[in-house]
This record gives structure tokens, C-alpha cells and sequence, in this order.
């Protein structure tokens, strides 16, 4: 098996973990890192190895045969559109885009050069997250109906990007993808968004709540940065229900409550941060000549940055340029 040979633009937190997912998926090497800070990227690259590029040009011209973007969201879409264009595949970390109208034309040219994107959301790929799936279709908690969601996290420092309104900071933005992603996993496409939040002194939201109705049911979502939130999922059917226990999206461990009675323990760690779940779909994907995942296919992309659009609008949260 050939090796797949990756470029990574921006050197943050979440590059970091995106590395030690790489290094457990076989047949994947990382060649070439781009920053808009150099010292970030020789740091990157003493730490990790691979070429350190001096321009993001410089990345597309170098050995590489796909491209993970790990930058902050507002500069998603800007260095999606540069790797397709340089006929790259894309791995984009979530959120994709700043909105649905900016995600439509990344897409649009996606399929006009006929080249895989996908939005990095993770907890689909998990282990758990896969068996569970798994077990429900030959022990089932009925038609889903009902999905409660959500976590808010207290701790992080105010100098963290998520305060910042100019590089599309918020909860709704950095914490209900996520949740957006379950409820429609589960409950199909949204029909109509009704959301409520308050704004902090940057001007982004500190915290809100979201109730969604969708194709089969209705969900109950909250995110936030200055309350201590549980972080777990909840998914109801009719003949029972399911807990994802906290972090539901780094899934671990699950709890079936049948309405006969029965309790169903279901346990399942994962290795390497888990990013790794992800980052080998995205590979097999690439080595099967796919433009689209059929797990976070363009829609379910569409869809999720779609009920944000809404919950934002509600809110008061517009991004520059909106």
C-alpha cells in the first residue's frame, strides 16, 4: 500500500492531536506544515518532523497527496478553496465554514474538480460510537424520537481563539456542531430551529440553547463556555433509550435502558486521541477515488452548518461580513 503523504496547514492545538492520530493510522506519512507563523511551524516540525514550508504555495508544490486543514474557522474556507484548487483532497476541521452560503461554494468546487472534502467531525468513527450502531440493529430502542445534547466548558482561559468574534469564536459555533451533527444523525434533517443565548463582552456567545425539530423528532441542544455542563447524550426511542456518557463526543462507554427492563452496558476504548477513527475513513476514501464521504457527506455538512446559521440569527451573532 502506497503511502499517503500529508500536508498540514496551521500548527495549533488541534494539529497536534491530529499528529498522534496520524502516527496510528498504517500507510500515512506527514511530509510538509504551513503557519502564518514560521516559528510555530519549525517548532511543529522539530517536534514531529516533516518539511517546513515557507508559504502555503510552497505546501501545495511540495511531495504531498492531501491536505488537513487545522486552522482557526475563519480562514477554513479560504485554505479549503487554495488545496482544491491546487488539486488537493481536503480534511477540513470543523466547522467547516463560517456559513452555509461559504460552505456552497467550497463544495461547488469540490465536485468541479472532482475531489474529495470532508468536514472533520469525529464521533461517528469512533469505536464506540460504530458498535453501538451496531447492536441496535439487532437489538433496537425503537424509532428515534427525541435527542438531548449538549456541554458547556467553564475552564477554558479567556485568551483562548473560542472568545475571539474575529476568528468566529462562540459556543454555538465551537460546541453545537457537534450536537448538531447528533441530532440530525439520528432525527434527519432539520425543519425548524428555535434558540435562545447570551452574548459576552467579545461579542460572542457565551452560551446557548437550541430545541430543533427535525424529519423524525425533535432535540433539546445546549453549548457554552462560562457554566460547567455534563457533556453527555441522551437518545430516546420507543422501546427505550440511550446514554452516551460523558465526553459523548470522544465516546467511550454507552448505557441501553430498555423499556422491558433490561440494562445494556456497552464499553468500548479508543487509542490515540481518536482522531485516528477519522483520519483512516478519510484515507480509504482517497484510495477508493471519492469525492464525498457517505458518513459526513456534503449534506450532512450543509445541514449541520445550516441549523447554526438559524441558532446564530436568533442569538444576535453575525461574523464580519454577514
Amino acid at each position: 500500500m502506497n503511502k499517503l503523504k500529508w500536508g498540514i496547514i496551521g500548527c495549533g492545538r488541534i494539529a497536534h492531536r491530529f499528529v498522534q492520530g496520524l502516527r496510528a493510522v498504517p500507510g500515512t506519512e506527514l511530509v510538509s506544515v504551513w503557519s502564518r507563523r514560521a516559528e510555530a511551524v519549525d517548532s511543529f516540525v522539530e517536534q514531529y518532523g516533516g518539511r517546513a514550508c515557507r508559504s502555503v504555495e510552497e505546501l501545495f508544490l511540495s511531495d504531498i497527496d492531501v491536505v488537513y486543514i487545522a486552522t482557526l474557522p475563519d480562514s477554513h474556507a479560504q485554505y479549503s478553496i487554495l488545496a482544491l484548487n491546487a488539486g488537493k483532497p481536503v480534511l477540513c476541521e470543523k466547522p467547516a465554514a463560517t456559513n452555509l452560503a461559504i460552505l456552497d461554494s467550497i463544495l461547488a468546487i469540490a465536485r468541479e474538480k472532482g475531489l474529495l472534502f470532508m468536514e472533520g467531525m469525529k464521533p461517528p468513527f469512533f469505536p464506540l460510537y460504530q458498535k453501538l450502531k451496531e447492536y441496535l440493529l439487532i437489538d433496537p430502542i425503537g424509532p428515534v424520537g427525541y435527542v438531548r445534547a449538549g456541554s458547556s466548558v467553564a475552564d477554558i482561559s479567556r485568551d483562548h481563539p473560542n472568545f475571539s468574534h474575529d476568528l468566529v469564536g462562540g459556543s454555538i459555533m465551537q460546541i453545537g456542531i457537534y450536537e448538531a451533527f447528533l441530532a440530525i444523525d439520528w432525527l434527519g434533517a432539520t425543519k425548524k430551529v428555535q434558540a435562545l443565548g447570551r452574548l459576552g463582552e467579545t461579542g460572542i456567545d457565551m452560551f446557548s440553547i437550541f430545541q430543533t425539530e427535525h424529519e423524525n423528532g425533535y432535540a433539546q441542544l445546549y453549548a457554552g463556555f462560562d457554566l460547567h455542563g455534563k457533556g453527555d447524550a441522551l437518545i430516546c426511542g420507543t422501546l427505550g433509550n440511550v446514554t452516551i456518557h460523558k465526553n459523548w463526543w470522544n465516546p467511550a462507554r454507552a448505557t441501553i435502558d430498555y423499556l422491558d427492563g433490561r440494562i445494556v452496558e456497552i464499553d468500548e476504548p479508543f487509542a490515540a486521541g481518536g482522531l485516528n477513527y477519522e483520519i483512516a475513513h478519510f484515507c480509504e476514501l482517497v484510495r477508493q477515488h471519492k469525492a464525498e464521504s457517505p458518513i459526513i457527506s456534503h449534506e450532512m455538512s450543509r445541514q449541520m452548518i445550516g441549523m447554526l446559521d438559524e441558532a446564530r440569527a436568533q442569538v444576535g451573532l453575525k461574523y464580519k461580513g454577514e
